[in-house]
């Protein structure tokens, strides 16, 4: 009877550090349409070819991303991977990342249901901390293989992010001539206000389709995606494509899993309040609209 104490002792002890100590790395890549962009400048006459195929260049390094997850039971870390860029370019693509819901490491506990991410905008450095989202996912029975781990699929519907430059549409032509036709019927309203929201098309609620593997018994994923009963390998909002292409199990090098904590704590409405109105203070300053105003031309 001792004996068994002792080996049930034992047992529950192993269970509990290898639990503690298993830790995972998925490497992901993501691809943004650009199909909205291209169509734009295919209509722009002062665009030539030339132009038009270092742009589309660009835009691939800032649409075509590669991230890492590294996580364990409780938390995980996402963060881009490191690649050189050109001097005069590294700026302008932090920048851009920063419109595109990009940041530092995107730290997540779901033991504790909260997120931490560092962002810089604007030359200035953020600590976005809340809690995570809650996704009431559906569950529809449907499976498929992805890197030799059987998934199954998930879908959420949530709100559009304001200040997520993926989720922003150019809006059609039709719906401009509406636009003026009601504003010039309120040119006498002095109290009437504008911004630069007002001229993008901007979903209110997008769907989230996820694909996850319960063989990796994590409740965690991509960015601030989690709450499933295995790891999310895949996941499509519609414009981008986030798929696992590399999974490492308990590496022998463990990875440091916490939270950054360098810029201004903020909660996600702080944050995002303050994007806004920067863009808008940019917006103004450009002249308005066509003048250097922020959102799809």
């Amino acid at each position: 009877m001792k004996n068994l104490a002792i080996i049930t002792f034992f047992l529950f002890t192993f269970v509990a550090v290898a639990q503690k100590e298993f830790q995972g790395m998925a490497v992901y890549e993501s691809k943004t349409s650009t199909s909205d962009f291209k169509s734009r400048m295919e209509g722009n006459k002062n665009i030539t070819p030339d132009m038009q195929k270092m742009i589309e260049e660009r835009m691939k390094k800032m649409f075509e991303k590669t991230f890492i997850l590294n996580f364990d039971k409780s938390a995980s870390i996402y963060k881009e991977e490191e690649k050189l860029d050109a001097p005069n370019q590294a700026g302008g693509m932090r920048m851009m990342s920063s419109f595109m819901g990009g940041g530092g490491t995107y730290y997540k506990n779901v033991k504790e249901k909260m997120y931490t991410v560092d962002k810089e905008f604007m030359g200035k450095e953020f600590l976005v901390k809340d809690s995570l989202v809650t996704y009431n996912w559906q569950m529809n029975g449907e499976t498929r293989v992805i890197g030799g781990y059987n998934c199954f699929k998930a879908t959420a519907v949530i709100p559009a992010s304001k200040t997520d430059f993926r989720n922003f549409r150019p809006k059609k032509e039709d719906e401009k001539k509406d636009e003026k036709a009601a504003d010039a019927k309120k040119e006498d309203e002095k109290e009437k206000k504008t911004s630069f929201l007002d001229e993008i098309d901007l979903p209110k609620e997008i769907t989230i389709t996820a694909w996850y593997t319960p063989e990796i018994p994590v409740s965690q994923g991509p960015e601030g995606y989690w709450g499933l009963p295995g790891l999310i390998l895949e996941i499509n909002d519609g414009k981008t494509v986030t798929l696992c292409s590399k999974i490492v199990l308990n590496a022998k090098e463990k990875a440091e899993i916490k939270a950054p904590k360098n810029g201004k704590v903020v909660s996600q409405k702080e944050y995002d309040e303050t994007v806004i109105s920067k863009m808008e203070e940019m917006r103004e300053m450009g002249g308005g609209r066509g003048r250097g105003g922020f959102g799809p031309r």
